[in-house]
């Protein structure tokens, strides 16, 4: 079986790739990258290394011939150059003939109402259409998006917030990576659908559990989204930035990563990490 993974030089996508090569030999593995030089290790390591760009779309039916399983891990930007870029790689997916179509989504994905869900319900239905059969791993929250508020509380700072009392599934990238692994070298995957969640936290339970870590009490300075905006932008941060961070904060607040499942243990056959042992993992990077 060969199984190819999009964007395999990516954070995500290069933890995938390792915990792959942990369960499966480097010749049934294949990558595609933007920029073939990056994933110079990968070749080295005895696996294919292929160029595929969603922006190219003639790179891909050389890309994904004769792949069995392939992970699209979804691409950064905004909506529309996402939303296009999945359109190309399904409708290539589609055309090479592979046997399975795997995707990085959102929590809750089609009943969303995050700022983020409309790239996530488009690029679903789109595999959904092709009648291939899918997997869809729909992960919540990786805990690596905190690491800025980590390090300004371990540099004496607040927990700044202004999502209340909403409540997320935080889990480390590595928790994801390794479900995703499993899930795609399993012979015959017991969802269509995984919702990868760990257990729901609020603001202040992230902070209390971040305290615990580092041994003293961390303060929650809870903030409306003006406020909000206004302390990033003293803080620095580049005002086209300003709105999505803004906009994670209302999502959180608003629930739309309350999202409470027990697929990480099913496939793990554990949860994932605790709070405060990954929080100790991100404090000493």
């Amino acid at each position: 079986m060969k199984l190819l993974i999009t964007g395999a030089t990516g954070k995500l996508g290069t933890k995938i790739v390792d915990h792959l090569l942990g369960r499966i030999s480097a010749d049934d593995l294949v990558v595609s990258v933007r920029n073939v030089e990056k994933a110079a290790n990968l070749k080295e390591r005895g696996v294919e290394v292929r160029h595929g760009d969603f922006d190219v779309p003639n790179t891909l039916a050389t890309t994904f011939a004769g792949i069995d399983r392939l992970l699209i891990i979804s691409t950064d930007g905004e909506e529309a150059t996402r939303i296009r870029q999945h359109t190309v790689a399904v409708e290539a997916a589609q055309a090479a003939g592979v046997g399975l179509i795997a995707y990085t989504s959102i929590a809750n994905a089609q009943a969303s109402q995050n700022f983020l869900a409309r790239t996530h319900q488009v690029t679903e239905r789109l595999i959904e259409q092709t009648g291939i059969p899918y997997v869809f791993f729909r992960n919540n929250w990786y805990l690596e998006n905190e690491q800025a508020t980590i390090d300004a509380v371990r540099n004496g700072a607040d927990w700044l917030t202004a999502a209340g009392d909403g409540k997320v599934g935080w889990a480390l990238q590595d928790d994801y990576a390794e479900a995703i692994a499993t899930v795609l070298t399993t012979d015959a995957p017991k969802q269509a659908i995984y919702e990868l969640s760990g257990p729901l936290l609020t603001q202040t339970e992230i902070a209390e559990a971040l305290g615990a870590v580092l041994a003293r009490p961390v303060t929650v300075q809870q903030v409306d989204v003006a406020t909000y905006a206004d302390i990033m932008k003293q803080a620095g941060l580049p005002d086209f930035l300003i709105p999505m961070l803004v906009s994670i904060q209302e999502g959180i607040a608003n629930d739309t990563l309350a999202v409470e499942s027990q697929d990480f243990a099913q496939i793990l056959g554990r949860p994932p990490v605790v709070i405060n042992d990954a929080l100790e993992r991100l404090i000493k990077r």
